[in-house]
């Protein structure tokens, strides 16, 4: 049993060997602007969490001190808590329930400014999955939905970012779909992005019903990848092409 076990941990820490971030398939160019946080493109959004983060008389500060104090807390999302939360549901939840402020529509810019501020404050953690029984399930129907062929172009999340990745679609590397550096800011936006935003874009780009912003199968997608990023040194907020 016990050399079934060694053979076991030799072969995962080979499979964790061969994994990349999408930060280093990215020009040298792009990964010296995600390391400078001089030249960073986030600054303006980390500006204005750090802003948020103490106004009102129901601050996050009121409840969790200065955003320092959270070091840590992003590397365990999505979570399961009376229901699965991403990080930016998480915020979404405090906001109602804690601030008693109406929630802020998807991708709102503070919703976001705030996601990353919380994000960054674990820069250089690994990424550490919750687990239980609910996101054992949740993790199961991701996997699901990563490797069915799905929308008009029959494709599956795995065809492109396992027996593709390191393949150039479009003039950019194609990367493994790790999650490591969410939310980022991506070029083609002009914007941060939540992990969401990616999922859904993945699925128009391939003419497939978009699902619902939170939707369990989102949720459910999201664990999977945090399982397959789990122990990946997170570096957030990303910057991407």
């Amino acid at each position: 049993m016990r050399t079934v076990w060694l053979l076991l941990c030799i072969a995962l820490t080979a499979h964790a060997d061969e994994r990349r971030s999408g930060r280093d398939t990215m020009s040298p160019a792009l990964r010296t602007l995600q390391a400078d946080d001089a030249q960073h493109p986030a600054q303006l959004a980390l500006a204005l969490g750090k802003e948020l983060w103490s106004q009102g008389p129901k601050s996050c500060t009121s409840c969790h001190g200065e955003p320092e104090k959270l070091r840590g807390v992003a590397t365990r999302y999505p979570a399961w808590d009376q229901g699965m939360l991403d990080l930016p549901g998480r915020i979404q939840r405090c906001r109602v329930r804690q601030q008693q402020q109406p929630a802020w529509p998807p991708e709102a810019e503070p919703l976001l400014a705030l996601a990353a501020l919380v994000a960054q404050q674990s820069r250089g953690m690994p990424l550490v999955p919750q687990r239980g029984p609910e996101m054992e399930k949740a993790a199961q129907q991701g996997q699901r939905f990563y490797s069915t062929r799905i929308g008009a172009l029959n494709l599956s999340c795995a065809q492109c970012h396992d027996e593709r990745a390191g393949l150039r679609l479009g003039g950019s590397l194609i990367p493994q779909a790790h999650v490591d550096d969410y939310p980022v800011y991506r070029l083609e936006w002009q914007s941060l992005g939540s992990l969401q935003r990616r999922l859904r874009g993945c699925l128009s780009g391939v003419r497939a019903t978009v699902w619902d912003w939170d939707s369990a199968e989102l949720l459910a997608l999201e664990v999977y990848l945090s399982r397959r990023s789990a122990g990946m040194a997170m570096q957030p907020p990303g910057v991407r092409p």
